[in-house]
C-alpha cells in the first residue's frame, strides 16, 4: 500500500478590486482606518491584536484579527500571523491592537513582541511599518511615530 500524504493548498481571493484599496500615508490614516472598522461595542472590554495587509503601494488589502484576548491581554502566535501575511501575498503590514483601559503606552510586552515580528518580517523581506495602539475614544500610540520601529 502507498504511502499517503495530504494534499496543502493554499488560495487568497481579493473581493475588491485594488483601485478601490484604502491608501495608508501616515500613522493616522492607519489608525482612522483601524478605528472605523474596531467593533465599539467590545473594544474596552478585551484586547484584540490585529493586522493590516497592505500592497507594495501601501494600499490595504484587508484587514485580520489574529487574536482576542482577556481584559489585559491576548496571545500573538507569530506562524499564524506570518501564515496570513504570506498567503495574502502581502509585502508591508501594520501591527495593532487596543488597550480596553484608554492608557496610551506601550507595555514592555507589546515592545518586545513588535521587535520579535520585526526580526521574523525582516526574515522575510516583508516590511513592518508601524505597531498602533488604539484606545476607546479614538485616540492612538503609534510606536513608528515614537522611534519604536
Amino acid at each position: 500500500m502507498k504511502d499517503k500524504v495530504n494534499e496543502i493548498r493554499i488560495s487568497y481571493k481579493e473581493r475588491i478590486p485594488a483601485t478601490f484599496w484604502q491608501k495608508i500615508n501616515s500613522s493616522k490614516d492607519a489608525a482612522d482606518c483601524l478605528y472605523q472598522h474596531w467593533d465599539k461595542q467590545t473594544i474596552q472590554v478585551h484586547e484584540s491584536f490585529k493586522v493590516v495587509l497592505l500592497n507594495n503601494n501601501n494600499k490595504v488589502k484587508g484587514i485580520y484579527q489574529l487574536s482576542k484576548g482577556g481584559i489585559t491581554a491576548t496571545i500573538i502566535d507569530i506562524r499564524i500571523l506570518f501564515a496570513v501575511v504570506l498567503k495574502s501575498l502581502s509585502v508591508a503590514i501594520i501591527l495593532t491592537h487596543n488597550h480596553p483601559s484608554g492608557t496610551l503606552k506601550a507595555s514592555e510586552a507589546d515592545r518586545e513582541i513588535t521587535q520579535k515580528i520585526k526580526k521574523a518580517a525582516d526574515l522575510l523581506d516583508v516590511r513592518l511599518l508601524d505597531h498602533i495602539l488604539i484606545v476607546p475614544n479614538g485616540e492612538y500610540y503609534s510606536f513608528a511615530d515614537n522611534g519604536l520601529i
